[in-house]
């Protein structure tokens, strides 16, 4: 989607470079100590523009490893598709690269749903994933939502900070219009990740979602349901999964929010996702 911060990370990454993975040469970026926190961003971004902000905060207790999907910032692409399967393949290649066995997710929109998947295909490399502003199927954005899915033209984020910053740190800036094409038309694909796999997803998940953030709310609570989520506490006990709808909030807004997104997050990762009465 669009940006959610033009700001710069403060801190040095204590490690960066390429892996190679699938074909690819897959940017990332390693900040601090600790258990490992995987970031995902969101689609047309990069670690910067989706994370300057948290990155500092999630870097005092824990070893962030942030990374550039194909086609994306420092991350050249490739001559294929563009696929949930083959984004989750690849996260997971950079973790074997990493050596790096087990880590706790977070994915943005177009990097929630690549979560949703590699907690999917990869269960045994995942501790906990928090879901941010994202659908598991296409129908599942509003109707507003997919409507500007399907008109969305190559020019539309040229005089955008998108641009500005793929021209800055892309192999080849002028693959920006052709990288664009390719989106657009994965973008406009339909999709569906299975409800059955979504169900059994075995990792904990805190899905974080705007009240008008372009994900259809009944889609939300489907989502939540098939987690484990909407029963009588009270009776059966707090479920692992956990969501959080934040009032006021667009798809940018709420990305924008990270003091408001890390007091959900914080406690979802250090706790122990249960409660019983």
């Amino acid at each position: 989607m669009t940006t959610a911060s033009i700001s710069q990370t403060s801190l040095k990454p204590a490690k960066k470079g390429y892996a190679p993975v699938n074909g690819l040469k897959m940017y990332y970026e390693i900040y601090g100590k600790g258990e490992p926190i995987l970031l995902l961003h969101g689609a047309y971004m990069n670690i910067n523009l989706n994370w300057a902000p948290m990155i500092p905060e999630l870097a005092k207790s824990r070893q962030v490893i942030a990374v550039e999907m194909q086609g994306h910032g420092h991350t050249a692409d490739i001559d294929r598709p563009f696929d949930y399967k083959s984004f989750a393949s690849d996260v997971a290649g950079l973790l074997k690269h990493l050596d790096i066995k087990r880590t706790d997710v977070i994915g943005y929109s177009f990097g929630g749903t690549i979560a949703l998947q590699f907690g999917i295909d990869h269960p045994d490399l995942v501790n906990k994933m928090v879901i941010i502003s994202t659908a598991y199927k296409s129908s599942g954005w509003a109707e507003e939502a997919q409507k500007a899915f399907t008109s969305m033209q190559p020019d539309f984020l040229d005089n955008t900070p998108l641009k500005t910053t793929y021209d800055t740190i892309a192999p080849d800036p002028g693959h920006w219009r052709e990288f664009v094409t390719k989106f657009i038309d994965f973008d406009q694909k339909s999709y569906d990740l299975g409800s059955e796999n979504i169900k059994n997803i075995s990792a904990p998940i805190l899905f974080i979602m705007g009240d008008n953030d372009g994900v259809d709310l009944s889609h939300v609570t489907k989502m939540y349901k098939l987690c484990g989520g909407g029963v009588f506490a009270d009776f059966v006990g707090v479920p692992q999964s956990q969501l959080a709808i934040i009032p006021g909030k667009g798809h940018v807004s709420l990305m924008m929010d990270t003091a408001n997104i890390l007091s959900y997050v914080n406690p979802f990762l250090t706790g122990n996702g249960t409660t019983q009465y």
